[in-house]
């Protein structure tokens, strides 16, 4: 902090007025997009090439936090929706809850 009793003493930067508190810039120049096959296990990647073979199409990954990816693939005419289950076989249910 400032000493009043000594005005020649250094002045801390977040308290000084009128400067801003001098810290690293945080961001970088391109966010890094991860790789959606990053993470599957090889019974996923087998289905999700068989699929894509069908012109099914990965949409997206969700990642819960210590649990399995769920990916998530769409067909041609994005109507239907599959989710490829851990052990590679697929859920048509259409439990996955997805916003409109």
């Amino acid at each position: 902090m400032y000493d009043q009793s000594n005005p020649d003493a250094p002045v801390d930067a977040f308290h000084a007025v009128g400067h801003a508190p001098c810290t690293p810039e945080r961001r970088r120049n391109s966010p890094q997009i991860p790789d959606p096959h990053e993470g599957l296990n090889p019974a996923m990647l087998m289905t999700l090439e068989a699929l894509e073979i069908f012109h099914w199409r990965l949409a997206f990954v969700r990642r819960p936090l210590f649990r399995d990816p769920i990916p998530v693939l769409f067909d041609r005419d994005d109507r239907r929706y599959v989710v490829i289950q851990p052990d590679g076989t697929l859920d048509e249910s259409g439990t996955l809850k997805l916003r409109a």
